[in-house]
């Protein structure tokens, strides 16, 4: 079975802010995709990210990697929504949630935002 495409789409919603939404895969072979794309944003001034999880079907050790040298590039804030369960218990367990700016809904849940 061949491994499913990380596709990013991105959107500049004003000076300074971008939103990447990504379907697929978040692993391995796709992690520098999401490394590059946050680094090519940051070069071009945006330096608040909200990355849009909800269309990930996977995330491994490398997907959560890539996540963390989004946020630790040049002070860039990086917001992460769209976070399913699996993804929001990995995170939880890595003590990655609070660093990663996850949004959480009012009920305390995490789910897609905007």
């Amino acid at each position: 079975m061949a491994a499913q495409l990380l596709t990013i789409e991105v959107d500049r919603l004003d000076s300074g802010r971008a939103r990447l939404r990504l379907s697929g895969e978040l692993d391995f072979d796709t992690a520098p995709e999401l490394v590059a794309a946050t680094a090519d944003l940051r070069r071009d001034g945006y330096r608040e990210l909200l990355i849009d999880l909800a269309g990930v079907t996977l995330c491994d050790s490398s997907g959560l990697s890539a996540l963390v040298v989004a946020h630790r590039g040049d002070a860039a804030v990086v917001r992460l929504t769209g976070v399913g369960p699996q993804l929001a218990s990995l995170l939880n367990r890595t003590g990655l949630t609070e660093l990663l700016g996850v949004e959480r809904p009012a009920d305390g849940g995490m789910r897609a935002v905007g």
